[in-house]
């Protein structure tokens, strides 16, 4: 094996060709430290470059017969492994992608569906407690809010003065904020208007 050594790559070649150990045995001794080099500066990734560079020797081996070789091996080495990186990047780049648009559509869907929930509970506590109001109170509340009646619409359709469905509504944002507790702030935003 001493001897292989100081064959010029074209020999090796063409005895690698006729299946000969060695010959692929210096090739690799030979070219696998400046390949492992080449790959790992591009890939930062020690693992992957190994595995990178042994498919690349494990291709060599197996397609040995029909190596067509134009020019020097380490070139043809080289751009084998520039390729092999290329491909890897590009591969990584696609699955990145995906992976990050799957994650956004996942917390998308997830912020949306809890978002949903939240306001449907937040419904569901508002509407109990005005549903707890007096009976006059609520009729007037749900005219106003629901409704979306103004103070003299609200008067006029229950035959009393403007001041009485203003002081009903205030009584009503009034106790509805006290029993909310901290979604008093959300029930506020979400109800409450000038008189």
């Amino acid at each position: 094996m001493d001897g292989y050594s100081d064959f010029p790559d074209s020999l090796l070649v063409e005895r690698l060709r006729s299946d000969d150990r060695a010959a692929f045995a210096e090739i690799y001794r030979r070219y696998k430290g400046p390949l492992y080099v080449h790959a790992f500066h591009r890939l930062q990734d020690r693992e992957e470059t190994k595995d990178l560079l042994q498919q690349l020797f494990a291709t060599l081996w197996e397609n040995r017969k029909h190596l067509n070789i134009d020019g020097y091996l380490s070139g043809y080495l080289f751009t084998a492994v520039r390729n092999r990186v290329l491909k890897f990047v590009a591969r990584q780049n696609v699955n990145s992608r995906y992976i990050a648009s799957v994650q956004s559509t996942i917390n998308n869907t997830s912020y949306q569906s809890d978002q949903l929930v939240r306001e449907k509970e937040l419904s569901a506590i508002i509407e109990k407690e005005i549903s707890a109001l007096p009976t006059k109170m609520r009729e007037i509340f749900e005219l106003s809010r629901k409704q979306h009646l103004s103070n003299a619409e609200i008067a006029e359709i229950l035959d009393i003065s403007e001041k009485t469905v203003r002081n009903q509504l205030n009584n009503a944002l009034s106790i509805l904020r006290s029993k909310l507790g901290l979604f008093g702030v959300l029930f506020v935003m979400l109800y409450q208007h000038k008189f």
